[in-house]
C-alpha cells in the first residue's frame, strides 16, 4: 500500500478549477450518482443540517429538494466555491433554505448544539486536522443528531479507480481525481483517527468505491 500524499487543505480554488469541479459534479447529478437517498436512508431527513465541504451544493441541494420542512447551513473553505454554490442554490429556487458561510471544519463557526444532523461527502481527505473536525461534529450537534461522512480510499482496486477517471466528466478534472485517491485514507487509518474522538462510537464501512462514517450523539 503506498502511502498517503496529502492534496490540499485549502479547498479547490481559482475560477476555472471551481467551473470544472462544477461541471463535474453536474454530470454526477444528472446521472443521479449523488449520494442523496443513502444520506436520507441514514436517518437525516428533517431539521436543520450542516454541510461540510459542500462544492458547489448539489448534494445538499438535493437533500433540501428531496426532504420537507428542513434547511441547511454549509461551511466551505473556498470563497470561489460559495459563490457557484449559491448560485446554484438559486437556480434550484432553494437560496432562502440554504445559507453558505466561508471558514474551516476544524474551527465550524456555529454554536454548541446547533444542528439535527452534519453530513459531508468527498471532503474528508482534505481536512488539516481531521480529529479536530470530530470533535468540532460533535460540538455542534444535538443530542441524537446524526453524522454521516462519506469519502474515497486509497486502496480502492486499479480497475475501480479505472471506471472512475473514465467515467468523469470533465477530463481535465481527472487528475485531480487521481490526487484525491492518494489523499484518501484507508480503512485502518481512519478508525486511528476516530479512536479517542467523539465519533469514536461511529459505524465505519467501506465499499469499493470508498468509506462511510455514520452515527449518533
Amino acid at each position: 500500500m503506498r502511502e498517503r500524499i496529502k492534496e490540499t487543505d485549502q479547498g479547490i480554488q481559482g475560477e476555472v478549477d471551481v467551473r470544472n469541479f462544477d461541471r463535474m459534479q453536474r454530470h454526477l447529478r444528472d446521472r443521479g450518482l449523488i449520494a442523496t437517498d443513502e444520506i436520507i436512508r441514514s436517518g437525516i431527513a428533517g431539521g436543520l443540517a450542516l454541510e461540510l465541504g459542500p462544492g458547489p451544493g448539489y448534494l445538499g441541494l438535493e437533500w433540501l429538494q428531496r426532504t420537507d420542512e428542513t434547511s441547511l447551513k454549509a461551511v466551505e473553505i473556498s470563497r470561489h466555491m460559495i459563490d457557484v454554490a449559491r448560485k446554484n442554490a438559486r437556480e434550484y429556487g432553494l437560496a432562502a433554505r440554504v445559507e453558505y458561510t466561508l471558514g474551516r471544519v476544524e474551527a465550524i463557526p456555529f454554536a454548541d448544539a446547533a444542528f439535527d444532523a452534519v453530513f459531508s461527502n468527498g471532503s474528508l481527505h482534505e481536512w488539516s486536522k481531521p480529529e479536530w473536525a470530530f470533535h468540532e461534529i460533535h460540538r455542534i450537534l444535538k443530542p441524537g443528531g446524526r453524522w454521516y461522512i462519506t469519502d474515497l480510499k486509497r486502496d480502492m482496486n486499479p480497475a475501480v479507480i479505472w471506471f472512475m477517471k473514465v467515467s468523469v466528466r470533465p477530463a481535465e478534472m481527472r487528475p485531480g481525481l487521481q490526487t484525491s485517491i492518494d489523499a484518501a485514507y484507508t480503512r485502518s487509518e481512519l478508525e486511528t483517527i476516530l479512536a479517542g474522538t467523539p465519533l469514536e462510537s461511529s459505524s465505519l464501512s467501506e465499499n469499493p468505491f470508498g468509506l462511510r462514517v455514520l452515527g449518533v450523539k
